[in-house]
């Protein structure tokens, strides 16, 4: 259970990201009141958990209906996974964990950033939303493991939370530099993961069952 909830800590935080929204949301809400801004955080967190625990509860259901099998998830979504840790590693803004040019500039456009880009796709983003299915699928049913993969996604959207109210305090203290160190370590440690899920996809599929035989 310890394991389940550290693993899925560790992949909530780099596919959520806490560390790099606090900078943006420090942009975003420039100017407003610190009343404002907290009304803002928590609305934005408050809306991705319940995203990302519907994503989390229904989304093994959602894809029987669409007959994708956990095979394929596990692939696809190493995939995606590894693609987010690498622009982790090299500190590139990615799709998948924040915003595109184009989302940024329209988020600055409106006077109510809580829904859209705080909550999405900045906190609950393709990344998280793929990673919240992936671990309780992995869960296999088991209650325990389970409820600690929901703990750890609590704790990482209460960091995402404290980031948002305090952004401008850990960008003073971290820096550019200090950011990018940490989202780096995750974003190695989130490849290794990764990897696992498409090496785990690929066996489960059974397409390289024929080759194992043959040698």
């Amino acid at each position: 259970m310890i394991d389940a909830f550290v693993v899925a800590f560790a992949t909530f935080f780099a596919t959520v990201g806490p560390l790099d929204i606090a900078p943006i949301f420090a942009a975003l809400t420039v100017g407003s009141r610190a009343a404002e801004r907290r009304r803002t955080a928590l609305r934005g967190v408050a809306i991705a958990g319940i995203v990302l625990l519907t994503f989390a509860l229904c989304g093994q259901w959602l894809l029987g209906r669409l007959g994708i099998s956990l095979a394929a998830l596990r692939t696809a979504g190493g995939v995606l996974l590894l693609l987010i840790a690498i622009d982790m590693v090299f500190a590139r803004p990615s799709g998948g964990t924040g915003t595109t040019a184009d989302e940024t500039e329209e988020a600055h456009r409106r006077s109510d950033v809580a829904v859209f880009p705080l909550a999405t796709p900045l906190i609950a983003g393709p990344g998280a939303m793929g990673a919240a299915i992936l671990l309780m699928a992995d869960a296999g049913g088991d209650l325990a493991r389970e409820a600690a993969i929901l703990a750890a996604l609590a704790a990482v959207l209460l960091v995402a939370l404290l980031a948002c109210l305090g952004a401008s305090q850990i960008q003073r203290v971290l820096g550019v530099t200090g950011l990018h160190v940490v989202s780096r370590v995750f974003g190695v440690l989130l490849a290794a993961l990764a990897v696992q899920y498409v090496f785990d996809g690929v066996a489960q599929s059974g397409l390289l069952g024929p080759m194992q035989g043959s040698g």
